[in-house]
């Protein structure tokens, strides 16, 4: 009888969510709530927290709220907060390995081959050594897809970056541009659009095409590279290694799963709103250069020229070394 009314509350306590509040973190993000990530981001959240049955709450905080967004990871490690959801490209300074995790640059055609290299290459468990080393634990990478180049001129392909005068983010993208003959000129983000507008630049790398269209640049240039395939940063989760082994399994399992669905949907979504975005700026006249197989590979040997003068550690070797044997084994390395 006493069995019977042990398991009977126990049933109970599952399908009403009456466990006690065992966990709660404290999550920052750079996104915004409005955006399709931050709305992933809110729907992943309320994953956990249902999926746990209340035994996880999230304290989410969006548009780094509580401190700027380069400075999220030291503030997980710190115990601010308990989980950095920007990206690894923030923590370049700390070791250049930082770049193969945030964005790789020039490897990958897609986000799939991406999360391939992360799950079947071997990825995680050499990104996570990195995360490690500053007491942190890799949970998983959201993609939103590849990015786009915008430009006054067509870009053809690689003979098209010969004294291409463009907008850059700052590191390993410069040198690679370079090493093709291109002119970058590292300049904030929210100067894009006035420095087209003038002539200082021909050209930028912003970000996807249908962020490009939110900005404005199709107003003012006219060409764009598209499917995109020189940059695809991945946003990742990454939380405090004290407190994620403080964990049950199952809960961290509940994380782990709710992880991989707001990677995959996140991605899904983009893949939709960037068609559209293209499908409606060819209409309007923007011509979307599709590079062939053949000029792709041209940029990927430029570029794993920079990943091999970035990578200054061993830990950026180790990725940058398994990123070529993943390459490889997919046909994308080593075989042009």
């Amino acid at each position: 009888m006493i069995r019977t009314l042990l398991a009977g509350a126990a049933i109970a306590a599952l399908t009403t969510g009456a466990f006690a509040q065992e966990f709660t973190l404290r999550i920052q993000t750079h996104l915004s709530p409005e955006s399709v990530s931050g709305k992933n981001a809110a729907t992943f959240f309320d994953d956990i927290e249902v999926m746990s049955g209340g035994r996880i709450e999230i304290e989410e905080f969006y548009s780094s709220a509580v401190v700027k967004s380069v400075e999220t990871f030291d503030a997980a490690v710190n115990g601010i907060l308990d989980g950095d959801m920007t990206g690894g490209a923030y923590q370049t300074g700390k070791d250049p390995a930082f770049q193969f995790v945030g964005d790789i640059m020039g490897g990958y055609d897609t986000p799939w081959q991406l999360y391939a290299w992360l799950y079947n290459g071997g990825g995680f468990e050499v990104a996570n050594a990195l995360y490690n080393e500053y007491n942190m634990q890799l949970i998983g990478w959201w993609i939103p897809g590849p990015e786009s180049l915008s430009s006054s001129e067509p870009l053809t392909g690689p003979e098209a970056m010969v004294d291409w005068k463009f907008r850059s983010p700052p590191g390993m993208q410069t040198k690679i541009f370079a090493n093709m003959g291109a002119s970058p000129i590292v300049m904030d983000f929210t100067e894009i659009f006035t420095a087209l507008e003038s002539g200082i630049i021909d050209g930028a790398d912003a970000s996807n095409i249908s962020t490009n269209v939110s900005l404005g640049l199709y107003d003012i240039v006219k060409h764009a590279t598209y499917p995109g395939f020189h940059s695809m940063p991945a946003d990742h989760l990454a939380i405090n290694k004290d407190v994620w082994d403080s964990m049950p399994e199952d809960l961290q399992r509940i994380v782990e799963v709710a992880m991989q669905k707001l990677s995959f949907r996140t991605t899904l979504d983009y893949e939709v709103d960037i068609q559209r975005a293209a499908n409606a700026m060819a209409e309007a006249g923007v011509t979307l250069h599709d590079w062939s197989a053949e000029d792709r590979g041209a940029f990927r040997d430029a570029a794993v020229k920079a990943w091999d003068e970035f990578a200054t550690t061993q830990l950026a070797k180790d990725l940058v070394a398994q990123h070529k044997e993943f390459l490889t084994q997919i046909g994308l390395f080593g075989q042009q």
